[in-house]
């Protein structure tokens, strides 16, 4: 291989890594947002688990965080503002990100 292919095969590598870790990190920060809004619902233990991870599939809907925050919207019917919501999503990203690269 010349040193081009591998400075190819390099790039290649670390934008797949950085996509992964992309992936990591949205999903959870949605699951731990889905756990704190759980909590507003009164939901506990399994119940918490499973509702979060509802959230988490609500993000395959479309890029971005709006399909969570309509969900959470429709589901914390009133509970928690839209604005609130989007200041957890904003929170729990920083801690998402923070906690995949301390597991690194």
């Amino acid at each position: 291989m010349t040193t081009f292919d591998d400075r190819e095969n390099a790039f290649e590598a670390k934008y797949a890594h950085d996509e992964e870790m992309k992936f990591k990190a949205a999903a959870r920060c949605h699951k731990l947002t889905g756990l704190w809004a759980a909590g507003l619902l009164g939901k506990t233990g399994d119940e918490a688990d499973a509702y979060a991870i509802e959230v988490v599939k609500a993000d395959f809907e479309e890029p971005g965080h709006e399909d969570v925050v309509r969900k959470l919207v429709a589901d914390l019917e009133g509970k928690a503002s839209e604005d609130e919501i989007r200041a957890t999503l904003a929170e729990m990203t920083i801690r998402a990100k923070e906690e995949i690269v301390n597991e690194a």
